[in-house]
Parts: structure tokens; sequence; C-alpha cells
């Protein structure tokens, strides 16, 4: 694994010890981790704050051309709503690191440009698995079932 999924991992990480639901994310950027987060819905009481989401709210404002510069790296396969995000933003590569637990609009991401790469990384794997069995309600309120 990278450390930039390893960071992303470790988000994933933390979401599960607050918590919360156990996907994290990454924005890397020259190099460089310019936002990190996760999963905060249930700490957040929050609709919106999926791994993906958190990681560019804790960017901060970027110039559009470092978004277009940077690799999103997730847990988990993006959802319709990251997705959005990932194109509104035009990042231009995601690094996933699964999509076996849940399959998200990586078709669509591809369709409109954007490099998908999928790792399947067994800790990942693991820690949905995990996570899905031990919280299904909270899974299922996650994407919306």
């Amino acid at each position: 694994m990278d450390e930039y999924l390893a960071a992303a991992l470790k988000e994933a990480q933390d979401g599960a010890s607050e918590g919360g639901i156990p996907i994290g994310s990454v924005i890397v950027h020259d190099g460089r981790i310019i936002g990190r987060g996760h999963n905060r819905r249930v700490q957040q009481g929050s609709a919106v704050l999926h791994g993906e989401m958190d990681a560019l709210e804790n960017a901060g404002r970027q110039p559009a051309s470092v978004y277009r510069e940077s690799i999103l790296y997730t847990t988990l396969s993006p959802c319709p709503m990251c997705t959005g995000a990932i194109l509104l933003y035009g990042i231009p590569k995601v690094v996933v690191g699964e999509n076996q637990t849940f399959m998200g609009e990586e078709q669509l991401l591809r369709e409109r440009g954007v490099e998908v790469v999928v790792v399947q990384d067994t800790a990942c794997i693991e820690l949905m698995r995990r996570f899905m069995a031990e919280r299904p309600e909270l899974w299922n309120e996650d994407i919306g079932v």
C-alpha cells in the first residue's frame, strides 16, 4: 500500500474509533497531502460529510488549478455525491482502496475522463466488511437505503 492510501486508511480507522463510518480520503497535490478527512456523518450529525467531502472541506478553498493537478485517494469507491464533487472540481485521478463491498460511480468518472485506479486493498476490504456486518443499519443510512 502506498503512503497516500495508507493515510486514507488511517483516516478511515480514526472514523471507526470515533464511532463513525470507516471511510477515509486524502487529496494529494504535487506529492503533498493538502486535505484529509473521514466520514463524519455520525460524529457531526451531518448529511454530507462523507470521507471525500471531509477531505475537500479540510483542504480549504483552493484555486481550480490545484484541484486539476490533484489526486484523490479514498478507501471506498465514491458514491454519487462524492463523484459529483470530484467532477465539479476537475480532479483528474482517483485511487480507490476497494470496490468489492460497494461499487460507486466509477463508470461515470471514467466516462467524464477521470482516471480511476482500483487497488482492492485487503485492509480496506476487511475494514468495510467488518463494519457492514456489525452496523448494517448505519451503513444503509449512509448510502441512502
